[in-house]
């Protein structure tokens, strides 16, 4: 009986002080990479790795209990090994969260980073310390760590995610000494990791961060009690980006926002009024127009 007493404590133990990330783990090859079966097993001890970091590190100083982690998935795709032991490719971050009084989840964010590249040997172990750049890997993890954070922060209440925003951005400070890429704002293209987070905590992108929050708050969390309110307030959010296209067009968090809303946006609005779905798909246009004939499939 005693040992039954001590197990449900630690159980209970457990749910009360779980890490914030529930982070899924996959490495995919190119097909075109040749991979000998010595790689196949780093790449299994590197997955299991990565898995370690993002789900044992304790992130924040906030409790959380098991079902309140964060649901994000990382994809790491090698696209060649320009040495032994050196690894380049690219790496995928989606981050979800629950509708409230639902079983449906929302993409919060799904990013694809270009830049990666990073040496892991066997037995390598990967630890993150604060305010130190240790190798390229534990500091990319680390910056998706509170980025992934910042982003579901900021979905339930305004802002919050700043905290965590800056810690993001004091890890690509700490980073910019290397030679590493993505870390730095005069590489070619504005797409990686610097403009990232330097975008979010940027006061011309305050329109993107209160939309985050009201199209989920206001707009998603709603669905279950009035659909038909929550497009509204979908929409609505939806325009404060107008603002940000105004002064930033094409810019990364921007395009990140809305592509991951893409095909969300086409069942959400699949049995609206047909001038609903035209206002939508006009402001979609306006803020996405890469993707503009995806967004007129709403319309048929």
């Amino acid at each position: 009986m005693k040992y039954i007493v001590i197990l449900a404590f630690l159980a209970s133990f457990g749910r009360l002080f779980a890490q914030e990330l529930n982070c899924q783990v996959s490495i995919i090859t190119d097909a075109r990479l040749e991979v000998t079966s010595v790689e196949k097993e780093i790449f299994d001890q590197l997955k299991q790795t990565i898995y370690d970091l993002m789900n044992s590190t304790q992130w924040t100083k906030d409790k959380f209990k098991i079902e309140e982690r964060i649901n994000c998935n990382i994809q790491l795709q090698i696209n060649s090994i320009p040495s032994a032991g050196t690894y380049a490719g690219s790496m995928q971050v989606q981050v979800s969260r629950p509708s409230f009084n639902s079983s449906y989840n929302t993409n919060v964010m799904n990013f694809q980073d270009d830049d990666i590249m990073f040496q892991y040997s066997r037995n390598a172990v990967l630890v993150y310390a604060p305010n130190q750049y240790r190798d390229n890997l534990t500091s990319v993890l680390a910056f998706y760590a509170y980025f992934i954070i910042g982003m579901d922060y900021d979905s339930f209440s305004m802002k919050g995610g700043t905290p965590y925003f800056n810690e993001a951005q004091q890890i690509v400070s700490l980073a910019q000494a290397s030679n590493a890429p993505g870390w730095k704002s005069n590489e070619q293209g504005k797409r990686n990791r610097f403009y990232l987070v330097d975008n979010i905590l940027h006061q011309l992108f305050e329109p993107l961060r209160e939309c985050n929050y009201d199209y989920h708050r206001k707009g998603i969390d709603k669905l279950y009690d009035d659909k038909v309110a929550a497009r509204k307030a979908v929409y609505e959010a939806l325009n404060k980006l107008n603002k940000v296209v105004a002064t930033r067009p094409n810019s990364i968090n921007l395009l990140n926002f809305c592509q991951s809303k893409l095909v969300e946006l086409q069942n959400l609005y699949v049995d609206a009024e047909p001038k609903e779905k035209n206002d939508v798909v006009n402001l979609l246009k306006r803020l996405d127009p890469a993707n503009s004939e995806r967004y007129q499939e709403i319309l048929k």
